[in-house]
C-alpha cells in the first residue's frame, strides 16, 4: 500500500492529496481551485515588466517628467 503525497494548497495551506484522487490538485477543493482562478481573472497576480511602448503611446520623447525636449531655433 503507497502512502500518497502531501502538499499544502495555494491557497489555504490546508494539506491535500497530489494524486490521480484529487481532480483539484494542487488545491484542496474545487473552492480554493475557483479562488485562485478568479484572483488570476482579475488580475490580482501580476508578473512585473518594464513599461511597454503601449503605455507611453507610440511617439514617446525618451524624456524624464522635468526635461524639457530641445527645440531648434531658425534665424
Amino acid at each position: 500500500m503507497s502512502k500518497s503525497v502531501k502538499v499544502a494548497c495555494p491557497q489555504c495551506q490546508k494539506k491535500a492529496a497530489w494524486d490521480s484522487k484529487n481532480p483539484y490538485r494542487p488545491f484542496c477543493s474545487e473552492r480554493c481551485k475557483l479562488i485562485d482562478l478568479g484572483a488570476w481573472a482579475s488580475e490580482s497576480y501580476q508578473i512585473p515588466s518594464s513599461p511597454s511602448e503601449e503605455e507611453y503611446g507610440e511617439y514617446s520623447t525618451g524624456l524624464d517628467a522635468n526635461e524639457k525636449p530641445f527645440t531648434p531655433t531658425m534665424h
